[in-house]
C-alpha cells in the first residue's frame, strides 16, 4: 500500500482528467476523500508501516479505494496510455520494494463504499509516535493561542485617564446639591399589622 500512497495524486489526476466519467468511478473518487478525510489525509506517524497504529485501518481503506480506481480507470473506455504507464509504475515499484507480496491484516478484507472507517481512538494513548504527535500538536496549538492573546493585549491602545472602566458607570455621581427639579425622598409607607 505503500507505493499506492506514493502514486495517489497520479491517481486522482487521471481520474480528475477522465472523461467520460461513470457513477461507479464517481463513488470511488468520493469515497476516497471521505475516507482520507477519516484518516487525516495519512498524515499520522506510521499510519501505513505500523499494524498496531489506529491510524492503519483507515488508511489501508482509502488506499485499497484508491487502488480501486485505478483499476476502474484502466476499463474505462478512451485513451489509456496515461493509465497504462502510471500501471505498469506502480507494478515495477511494488517488484523494486518487495511489496507485491506483502500483506497485512487488513489486506484480506474487502471494502465498502458505504461504510466510512475512522481510527481508533482508544488506542491513540497506547501507540507512542501518534500520541506524541498529537501532543506536539495541542502544545503549537495551545502556544499559538498564548501568543495571539499576548499580541491582542500588546497592540491594545492605553486607556485614557477620565474615561470609564468596564465597571464604572457612565452616569456621573449625583452631587450634593439638590437640584431644582429633583424631588426630595419620601420615608417608605408603615407596614399594618
Amino acid at each position: 500500500m505503500a507505493v499506492i500512497a506514493d502514486n495517489l495524486s497520479a491517481i486522482r489526476a487521471l481520474a480528475d482528467a477522465q472523461f467520460p466519467t461513470d457513477p461507479a468511478m464517481r463513488r470511488l473518487q468520493g469515497y476516497i476523500n471521505l475516507q482520507a478525510f477519516a484518516c487525516f489525509w495519512g498524515l499520522a506517524p506510521r499510519s501505513l508501516t505500523d499494524e498496531t497504529s489506529p491510524f492503519n485501518e483507515c488508511a489501508h481503506a482509502y488506499l485499497a479505494a484508491a487502488r480501486a480506481l485505478l483499476l476502474r480507470l484502466k476499463a474505462m473506455p478512451g485513451d489509456r496510455r496515461a493509465v497504462d504507464a502510471l500501471v505498469a509504475k506502480i507494478e515495477i515499484e511494488m517488484l523494486a520494494h518487495n511489496s507485491a507480496l506483502t500483506l497485512c491484516r487488513y489486506s484480506d478484507e474487502a471494502f465498502n463504499t458505504g461504510e466510512i472507517l475512522w481510527p481508533h481512538w482508544r488506542d491513540i494513548p497506547r501507540h507512542a509516535p501518534t500520541a506524541l504527535t498529537f501532543a506536539a500538536i495541542l502544545l503549537a496549538l495551545g502556544a499559538s493561542g498564548a501568543a495571539l492573546v499576548r499580541l491582542a493585549v500588546a497592540t491594545r491602545p492605553p486607556r485614557r485617564r477620565d474615561a470609564p472602566g468596564p465597571l464604572m458607570s457612565r452616569r456621573r455621581a449625583p452631587s450634593s446639591a439638590a437640584s431644582p427639579i429633583s424631588r426630595p425622598r419620601l420615608p417608605p409607607p408603615p407596614v399594618a399589622r
